[in-house]
């Protein structure tokens, strides 16, 4: 199969995920990158966060218009994040490729459980307002997106239930505008990682992407967040697990 058509393939599963669930596609995005595609671990962080900016933007855009995003709560929880996320994808280029790829499937096992765990996303009727967690839940997510290229939509999407006490909806819309300023602060300090980046492979990839996003923006409104969640986590699980293995053999 040529790599445009994987490429194709790859980013419609990858905005499907993002549109549907609020994050997670970014996850995706890197093993098919790596294993699919050929791109350097580096490499595919860098092009993960170009696919996730562009990805999140487009999903946000819908979710918007439905509603679903709480602009000033989510930019305040964003701002967070965008320092963390500029220092982490300074420091991307200095880092041992195999370490990368390690610390990637570990948090891919990690997103997964949470996933597939009963109530993984978060309980709304246990959330706490507290302006210091808030910030600590986004200067995290902001680092890990600086440092593995993803959207970190899974994490937020929890954090903003539990701690800012957002209904799922608003939370899944919301979580979008904190990826796509997290990603874009991080992609500003990455110069050294996009040197020879194959754009005849990102293009096609971004564009399938941004068309997935707004299926999975309709997909959310049929089939309950939970099948959702389980289906992609028990995928995602096995990605992290075939990842591990890669770096262990």
């Amino acid at each position: 199969m040529s790599a445009l058509v994987l490429a194709l393939i790859a980013g419609a599963v990858v905005g499907l995920a993002l549109g549907a669930l609020g994050g997670g596609g970014s996850i995706l995005a890197v093993p098919a990158l790596i294993y699919l595609l050929g791109f350097s671990p580096a490499a595919a962080t860098t092009a993960s966060l170009m696919i996730v900016t562009a990805t999140a933007a487009t999903a946000l855009y819908a979710h918007g218009r439905a509603g679903n995003v709480r602009w000033k709560a989510g930019a305040l929880f964003a701002a967070a994040g965008i320092l963390p996320a500029a220092t982490a994808g300074a420091a991307v280029s200095r880092l041992p490729q195999q370490a990368l790829t390690a610390a990637f499937a570990a948090v891919a096992a990690l997103a997964a459980l949470r996933m597939l765990r009963p109530g993984g996303a978060g309980d709304p009727a246990e959330h706490v307002k507290r302006p210091a967690r808030a910030a600590g839940a986004g200067a995290g997510l902001g680092a890990l997106t600086g440092l593995l290229g993803v959207g970190g939509g899974f994490l937020a999407v929890p954090a903003l239930v539990t701690v800012l006490g957002f209904e799922m909806q608003a939370a899944v819309g919301t979580s979008l505008l904190v990826i796509s300023a997290n990603s874009l602060a991080s992609l500003v300090t990455r110069g050294s990682t996009t040197a020879g980046l194959d754009w005849a492979v990102i293009a096609p990839f971004v564009a399938t992407a941004m068309l997935g996003a707004w299926d999975g923006k309709r997909l959310a409104a049929k089939v309950p967040g939970t099948v959702l969640q389980r289906v992609f986590g028990v995928v995602l699980l096995a990605v992290a697990a075939l990842m591990l293995l890669d770096v262990l053999t």
